[in-house]
């Protein structure tokens, strides 16, 4: 792996080491004798992969000279200002320099794969192609540049382009030069890719290349070897935050929280692309039918969007600190109770209720329960906003008008930091908060892929995503009825936002319906889908573009049919045998039904192996030749 070198990241995140190849080492040594700073290491994460890293502030007295080799290879001109394109630049220069050592090294012994992500890395491989460096290249733009643009603006994107003027709209946004080397990229690539079809559709358009793979984001699956420990997981955090609940709804908790939903939304704050618009004006609605029906759940949802803020709110630390002072008192008052209980007993009496506390201790309780007193609402955020006015989360919730008032079924607690397990409010890390939630909702107009609701459902907690998501699309893709798996997918493309609002409205509406066994069953089916995010799986598309760059770059030494690929085009999950024809019939057509209830067409072993081999079965179409692992493709490259 390549990227830029900073000093403090290396010391706290990469262990020093001696290249073993040769060849890197010699490539290395030749950027060092002139001038460079090049460091090697191991990155300390999952894998401990090596790492190759360019100083780019050591190498920045060649800027102007690599700008005019950057212009004759293919007239972008960078301005000086733009410090990120600058530093692009650099950074690219050196590594088309390196990979020129390299192959200079290697003599095409072992050929070499170079795969690029984002723009910002683009540049590398134009000076490469442009120098005629024998490489494979593979580029991946994960969202385009100015499609990222356009959305932020609010445009109605899905639906307009191929009438945008790409040219203009970069140029408008002073990011011309951007585009360009993003552009430049994708042509000069043997292989590109994207994350997902929805982006293959906007790259398209924007790019002027159709992506020859899709390459979906996978992730490191962790499967306990306890069937159901994800569920313990679940309910130990959701433990957590019902604390939590407790100090910042003192005084209006007049609410069960044995029957209440926790709904979270997070990411980076981009208040339309992520699609908190929508969602909120959801929640309002339905605010209203759970008011309506007389519904005796609540549900309160989590905003950990991070936004500025100069440090918590008392009023959220006042309502921690009288929950763990009433926690207190009430452990006092146990202890008096339970000795004198104790007590009484041995003596072989039954205690008289009315004496086993005395005046102090009810002294003691009431000036605890006058402690909860409060005279305003719960507070909405968490933290004291700089921006208070004009947030967007906090307009709309004033235009909603949900306020976390006494009859609000849906309360609102805004979080604009990200989640830490030190925090003196809420201290869990992001994992163990997400386990602790019932529903994540994703409804972004704007997402290439959506890790959030792909983690979401490697934990095993159902989520909302849409049809404009990478996420989305793959899972309407490989599962025939997503809801069924806890994956509702909001329809944000081809219908109007009021209408999607209603649809995400009834989604959440439905999903406050379900009895408590009936969402432990949903949670075991969208763990089951994890398999399918799988870099076990996923990472097959990733060979397949590495292949196909190989016989692109080198074909008289790579041949694509040859290759004996398994197929890409990977598995569909059916609807669960368990759930009966009709979507309707799946649901209870009231909101008020029996916990205790016994659904027996249900077998969680019969049906988690039915999906097991569901996933398994077209990988053995695949099954590589004999001896196979011992051709020189492999252990080559």
């Amino acid at each position: 792996m390549m990227g830029p070198y900073y000093e403090h990241n290396f010391k706290t995140q990469v262990e020093k080491c001696e290249p073993p190849n040769q060849a890197i080492k010699a490539a290395m040594d030749s950027l060092i004798n002139n001038g460079c700073q090049v460091h090697f290491g191991r990155w300390l994460i999952e894998g401990s992969p090596y790492v190759i890293l360019f100083d780019i502030g050591a190498a920045a007295w060649n800027l102007d000279r690599w700008k005019g080799d950057l212009w004759n290879a293919c007239s972008i001109g960078l301005p000086y200002h733009d410090r990120e394109a600058n530093d692009s630049l650099i950074f690219g220069s050196l590594v088309a320099w390196f990979f020129k050592e390299l192959t200079d090294q290697l003599q095409d012994k072992p050929n070499v794969i170079a795969h690029f992500h984002e723009w910002q890395a683009g540049t590398g491989l134009v000076l490469s192609r442009s120098r005629k460096i024998p490489l494979a290249t593979i580029f991946t733009t994960h969202a385009t540049l100015l499609g990222r643009y356009l959305c932020a603006g609010n445009a109605d994107f899905y639906n307009n382009l191929d009438k945008f003027n790409i040219d203009q709209e970069a140029g408008d946004r002073q990011i011309y030069h951007r585009y360009c080397l993003e552009r430049a990229a994708v042509h000069c690539a043997h292989v590109f890719t994207t994350v997902s079809q929805i982006t293959a559709v906007e790259a398209n358009h924007m790019l002027h290349r159709q992506p020859d793979v899709v390459t979906p984001n996978g992730l490191n699956v962790r499967k306990f070897s306890a069937m159901h420990e994800f569920q313990n997981l679940h309910s130990m955090n959701k433990a957590k935050i019902q604390e939590f609940v407790r100090g910042h709804f003192y005084g209006h908790l007049d609410f069960n929280l044995e029957k209440t939903l926790f709904f979270f939304i997070a990411g980076r704050y981009e208040f339309s692309n992520k699609g908190a618009d929508l969602f909120l004006e959801s929640l309002s609605r339905l605010n209203y039918l759970l008011r309506v029906h007389k519904n005796d759940f609540t549900v309160v949802v989590f905003f950990i969007m991070p936004a500025k803020t100069n440090n918590f709110n008392v009023e959220s630390l006042k309502g921690q600190a009288v929950r763990k002072q009433l926690w207190d008192t009430a452990q006092s008052v146990k202890e008096k109770f339970g000795k004198r209980l104790y007590e009484s007993l041995l003596r072989g009496e039954i205690p008289d209720m009315s004496k086993i506390l005395d005046r102090d201790d009810f002294t003691i309780m009431k000036r605890a329960i006058y402690a909860t007193q409060r005279h305003s609402f719960p507070p909405v955020t968490t933290h004291n906003m700089l921006d208070d006015s004009t947030d967007p989360i906090l307009s709309n919730i004033r235009r909603i008008g949900l306020f976390n008032g006494r009859n609000d079924r849906v309360k609102i607690v805004f979080h604009p930091e990200f989640l830490s397990s030190t925090s003196p409010l809420l201290p869990m890390d992001y994992e163990e908060f997400v386990r602790g939630c019932h529903l994540g909702v994703f409804p972004s107009y704007y997402e290439p892929w959506g890790y959030t609701p792909g983690e979401c459902t490697v934990m095993g907690i159902p989520s909302v995503t849409t049809n404009l998501s990478g996420f989305g699309c793959f899972m309407e893709e490989h599962v025939s009825d997503p809801s069924e798996y806890g994956i509702y997918i909001v329809d944000r493309r081809f219908r109007s936002a009021d209408e999607s609002c209603n649809q995400l409205t009834q989604f959440m509406f439905s999903f406050c319906q379900q009895s408590r066994r009936q969402r432990i069953i949903q949670r075991n089916r969208t763990e089951r889908l994890s398999d399918l995010l799988d870099w076990r799986y996923l990472g097959r598309f990733y060979m397949h573009a590495r292949h196909l760059a190989l016989s692109r770059s080198f074909p008289g030494k790579f041949k694509m049919d040859h290759l004996n690929l398994p197929p890409t085009q990977g598995f569909r999950y059916p609807r669960p045998a368990s759930v009966p024809p009709s979507p309707s019939a799946s649901l209870h057509s009231t909101p008020h039904h029996s916990d205790e209830e016994d659904d027996d067409t249900y077998d969680e072993e019969e049906e988690a192996e039915r999906d097991r081999q569901n996933i398994k079965a077209p990988f053995t179409l695949g099954a590589e030749p004999e001896g196979k692992s011992n051709q020189p493709l492999e252990n080559g490259n």
